[in-house]
């Protein structure tokens, strides 16, 4: 079985798709390639992938609403690739999922250092398939969810794969095992961060917004993941840990 991180590459210009991808196999990644949003949804129901780069300007579906599908439905590791060197659409890019951005042009050498340093931050579970539990991975438990800390799986009552992504994982995890406590935004922008990435205050808010959705059953009167005004955000519930 092929063990290398697979990369999807989604971009519209061949003279981008095709030497970026040659240059990436060079660093002993299992790279495939599509040029719109139609054909990366297509190959995501055909495969699993360790992670996607995802070009913001698509013809069609853009990349930050293929960035949203991604967060909101799959929970691969997304960096996207834009020209817009605005503050503004940086933020946009984190907001709806992503796990890092490099602005074009750029230099191939810092994408590879980029999608290394996000797999790394995704685990070494991050190039398996899903379902995969080996022994001795320490699980978070509370109120019908479960938390694998290994496989980086959300699980409800019912035991079904809710998908998070990156950032998502680590908010939850960190909230999780500070359950009952109050943490500021700035706390868990320490408690969460990201390495190279620049990460804002409105980005801890859009991703408390996301994992509501996921885990409350009326987001806009939460009882589990509770805004303490003025002060941060707490996940109001017991949690126990165990080691499957």
């Amino acid at each position: 079985m092929d063990t290398r991180p697979s990369i999807l590459i989604v971009d519209d210009h061949q003279d981008i798709r095709d030497p970026l991808s040659t240059y990436m196999r060079r660093f002993d990644f299992d790279v495939e390639t599509v040029g719109d949003g139609k054909g990366m949804r297509q190959r995501l129901e055909e495969r699993a992938f360790s992670l996607i780069v995802l070009d913001v300007m698509l013809p069609g579906e853009n990349g930050l609403s293929l960035c949203r599908y991604v967060s909101e439905h799959v929970g691969t590791p997304v960096i996207l690739l834009t020209a817009v060197t605005e503050q503004a659409d940086r933020v946009a890019g984190l907001e709806v999922g992503a796990d890092d951005y490099v602005v074009k042009p750029f230099d191939p050498r810092e994408l590879v250092a980029r999608v290394r340093s996000v797999l790394r931050r995704a685990g070494p579970d991050a190039t398996r398939s899903r379902g995969d539990s080996r022994p001795g991975r320490k699980r978070l438990a509370f109120s019908g969810w479960m938390l694998d800390l290994g496989t980086r799986e959300l699980r409800d009552a019912r035991d079904q794969a809710v998908p998070l992504s990156t950032a998502e994982f680590h908010l939850l995890r960190v909230l999780a095992e500070h359950a009952g406590r109050v943490l500021s935004r700035g706390q868990l922008l320490d408690l969460t961060s990201r390495g190279e990435t620049v990460v804002f205050d409105r980005s801890i808010d859009s991703q408390i917004s996301r994992l509501r959705k996921k885990l409350e059953p009326d987001p806009r009167r939460p009882r589990l993941l509770k805004t303490v005004r003025g002060d941060g955000y707490m996940l109001a519930t017991t949690v126990t840990a165990d080691a499957p």
